[in-house]
């Protein structure tokens, strides 16, 4: 009989992001706790909370050099509770329902919508700019409507339709700006400050709805083809990513 292997332990550079991602998910799972229990505003920003996770996790993996595939496809059903199975049931809860079955399709729609982008995100690695509206960005969209308190005040079949045209987005190929890899060496330091100056003046001054203001001005960015993350980059950057491209 040949000699058993022995499995090697994981490292803690291999289990930190892991760790990390399980906070997303957690988020995603109590967003849908207090959905199911009437508290909607907690619901929808505890999507909010789950996204620091999403962005934090591939940091540290990449920080500390413990990247996997395990941790991708750990993150890609993460990003499916959070950004798309949470939000569509809050959506359905405080709006849709009354809607019945077409209510039910647009939710439904959506939550497929960031399934199907995140398998293609996971097979398909095409560099610059994200193919298609960012699920945690369209998760986040749909949830700010909730923290404005707007979703009483829209007509529940608007409200559908902004579920079936805001999950088009995500599985189209419509690029949207990937500020992931932006550092302190390759961001422009003045437009940082400025857009900075952007986020705070929208909290100040429209409070609840800031978030909404700020994802909806990210995809009307995208369709109007304006890349933010190329956008923020320092002159000499903006050019090597050019030729990096064209080669």
């Amino acid at each position: 009989m040949g000699k058993v292997e022995k499995k090697k332990p994981l490292q803690f550079r291999q289990i930190l992001p892991n760790m990390v991602t399980s906070g997303n998910l957690l988020c995603g799972i109590f967003s849908l706790m207090m959905t199911l229990n009437g508290k909607y505003i907690i619901a929808a920003w505890l999507v909010f909370f789950a996204v620091l996770f999403d962005g934090f996790d591939g940091k540290v993996a990449r920080m500390l050099g413990g990247g996997s595939q395990f941790g991708l496809e750990f993150d890609s059903l993460a990003d499916l509770v959070s950004f798309g199975v949470a939000p569509a049931i809050l959506l359905y809860q405080v709006s849709v329902r009354s809607l019945n079955l077409f209510g039910a399709a647009a939710a439904c729609f959506f939550a497929l919508s960031v399934a199907l982008r995140l398998a293609r995100f996971n097979i398909v690695h095409v560099p610059g700019p994200f193919q298609g509206l960012p699920c945690p960005a369209g998760g986040l969209f749909v949830a700010s409507f909730v923290i404005a308190k707007l979703d009483s005040k829209i007509p529940a079949p608007v409200m559908a339709l902004i579920l079936f045209a805001v999950g088009g987005l995500m599985i189209s190929s419509i690029p949207y700006a990937n500020m992931k890899k932006l550092t302190k060496k390759t961001a422009d330091p003045a437009k940082c400050i400025l857009l900075f100056s952007m986020f705070a003046l929208s909290f100040i001054f429209l409070k609840n709805s800031a978030p909404l203001f700020l994802f909806a001005l990210y995809i009307i960015s995208g369709l109007i083809g304006f890349d933010w993350g190329k956008w923020i980059l320092k002159p000499e950057n903006e050019t090597e990513e050019a030729e990096e491209k064209s080669n």
